[in-house]
């Protein structure tokens, strides 16, 4: 009878701490103008770009000869036009474009310092084909298995090395192939 009682008061109790105001509400914080120069110039831009030029990344890009891959794999710049059209005409692409812009901002500088050493490895990726990439998806998602089949479940490690196999090689390199193979097929198609 006690545990009844106790069961009851206890139900009371939650559901009158269910109406009682939380101390403190958060808001929503302003949005942070972007600081401008005399000119009216966005000054992260403005540092982004000259970060550019001074690595002479545009340079760089010529040497290894990214173009020029991507044209013989057929990648043109014409090919990628309808994309752009089809991302233009799309509201929500240009919505959520917007609304990252300013998080996405402070990571470029970190993106163009990374650049010059990612290019000998995109003009690379330009080159592969789209069977090759789903065929990487198909040999990654069969070493996920075998991985997570052999490894014995004895300790919780070999449960986590099951778990990180299972999420790098079922899941995530596959899905970044299949995206890869049919973004590549459309821009060469």
């Amino acid at each position: 009878m006690v545990s009844a009682k106790l069961l009851i008061g206890a139900l009371f109790a939650s559901t009158a701490s269910a109406f009682i105001p939380v101390g403190t509400t958060r808001g929503f914080a302003p949005l942070k103008a972007s600081q401008v120069d005399d000119v009216g110039n966005n000054v992260a831009v403005k540092n982004l770009l000259q970060q550019v030029e001074n690595t002479r990344l545009l340079s760089k890009v010529a040497q290894a000869g990214i173009l020029s891959k991507a044209q013989a794999s057929g990648i043109t710049l014409s090919k990628l036009e309808p994309l752009l059209k089809l991302a233009a005409s799309n509201k929500e692409v240009m919505i959520l474009l917007e609304a990252a812009a300013p998080e996405a901002l402070p990571l470029l500088p970190k993106v163009v310092e990374i650049a010059p050493g990612a290019l000998p490895l995109l003009g690379t990726v330009i080159q592969i084909s789209p069977g090759t990439l789903q065929a990487a998806a198909g040999a990654s998602l069969a070493a996920a298995a075998a991985g997570i089949y052999l490894i014995p479940d004895d300790t919780v490690v070999q449960v986590a090395a099951q778990t990180l196999i299972g999420g790098t090689f079922g899941v995530a390199i596959p899905t970044a192939s299949v995206i890869g193979a049919g973004v590549i097929s459309k821009i060469k198609g």
